[in-house]
């Protein structure tokens, strides 16, 4: 059983009246760093709800600045609504982004789900998924290719020449989010890996089998790819932490309808019984856990990077 990579959420998104501190979240980026978590993952919408909404602080705008304020942790999206974004100007952004981080950044990408948010910006709703592969194509081509020409619905790429290129090669791994079938198949056949949230073990193995199946029929090795879960932790007695993550989940989280995520992959307890719960996600061969805090809180983040993660690591 191979040790996972250990990550966390950053708190880019706030439950209205608070608003999220664009200060306090780099600063908190720099301090996962000094903490030794692998890697920091930010989330993505432009808009997010209307009674309560949600303020958030654009994903790639504060992993830039995390970027300039680190040197070493990886940067991630968990994860971006691609089909919300010009393919072309995000390819320049994400390029620029992996040269300004030396190779550090990691794209988690999904169709989105909030129709609300895409009439808003002018994408049909119904065609996220097409608009999906088709960014997705256009991305890989622009990243390593010399020179691009082709047609994509509006976008007319003429000998489209962009340089520099990113300097992970060929490009910052891609994982795909997303639950239903034809979004697994498309991690496996299109990405470089799958990320999804709130899943227990047996709700990731459940998919994960899914996923293997269609990368063998189409030729690519299961083990080749990324596979990430994003956890919500709270560290300490188990009675008090179940009864305070209940309360913080049901009222900033949504669970997609149809998906296997659920509240109860939540850990809770003591150390130990973090450590042991942990233990169970991996076993399904996870490659890299990102933990969501309890509500974010700096001592909720130091006793898992200084009493639980010590105990998994050996």
């Amino acid at each position: 059983m191979t040790t996972p990579a250990f990550g966390v959420a950053m708190r880019n998104f706030t439950r209205f009246p608070e608003l999220p501190d664009a200060g306090a979240l780099i600063d908190y980026g720099v301090r996962m760093e000094e903490l030794g978590f692998e890697s920091l993952w930010v989330w993505d919408h432009i808009l997010l709800g209307t009674d309560p909404h949600f303020p958030i602080i654009d994903s790639l705008s504060l992993l830039t600045a995390v970027a300039a304020r680190t040197t070493t942790i990886k940067i991630g999206t968990g994860v971006l609504v691609l089909p919300l974004r010009n393919p072309v100007i995000l390819a320049k952004q994400l390029s620029s982004l992996d040269l300004i981080s030396k190779g550090r950044l990691m794209l988690g990408a999904a169709v989105g789900w909030y129709k609300r948010e895409f009439d808003a910006v002018g994408i049909p709703f119904e065609r996220r998924g097409k608009i999906m592969d088709r960014n997705l194509d256009i991305l890989r081509r622009l990243w390593t290719e010399d020179s691009v020409t082709g047609e994509w619905d509006e976008l007319n790429l003429r000998n489209a020449v962009m340089f520099p290129k990113p300097i992970q090669k060929p490009h910052p791994p891609i994982l795909i989010g997303g639950y239903v079938d034809v979004v697994l198949k498309r991690a496996a056949t299109k990405g470089d890996g799958w990320l999804t949230y709130f899943y227990t073990p047996q709700g990731f193995n459940e998919a994960w089998a899914k996923i293997s199946a269609y990368a063998e029929e189409a030729g690519r090795d299961p083990a080749s790819l990324y596979s990430l879960n994003q956890l919500p932790i709270y560290v300490g007695d188990r009675a008090t932490g179940m009864a305070k993550m209940t309360e913080w989940l049901h009222a900033e989280w949504d669970l997609s309808k149809g998906s296997l995520s659920t509240f109860d992959s939540a850990i809770v307890g003591t150390p130990q019984e973090c450590a042991e719960q942990i233990a169970a996600h991996i076993a399904c061969g996870v490659k890299k856990i990102v933990f969501v805090p309890y509500r974010y809180e700096a001592e909720q983040v130091d006793a898992l990077a200084r009493d639980v993660l010590p105990l998994l690591r050996g």
